[in-house]
């Protein structure tokens, strides 16, 4: 099991019209096949610099690797996610023993 996840600040205001749209465009993702349990939540620590979180769950490496290079995958990141995503961090996780 793969679980990838990403935390995330958007150059747009926020609760902004764009705003949305980015994240209805984010939803989209968990109709690629393979994804699993695909969450999009609000950040509400102060401690650290990110609005977003998106997370979801692969059974193993090739499902990963199917999303990655998803046709939906690749036009969501080079249309939206390179251009309004101010700043991220990105980690892919196995679990341990």
């Amino acid at each position: 099991m793969i679980r990838h996840a990403a935390i995330f600040r958007l150059k747009h205001s926020k609760g902004s019209a764009a705003e949305a749209s980015f994240l209805a465009a984010l939803a989209q993702l968990r109709l690629i096949p393979g994804v699993q349990d695909f969450e999009i939540s609000r950040e509400i620590s102060p401690k650290n610099p990110f609005d977003f979180a998106v997370s979801m769950r692969f059974a193993d490496r090739a499902a990963y690797d199917i999303y990655n290079t998803h046709p939906t995958h690749v036009a969501f990141v080079e249309g939206h996610w390179i251009p309004e995503v101010a700043e991220f961090m990105e980690h892919d996780t196995v679990l341990l023993g």
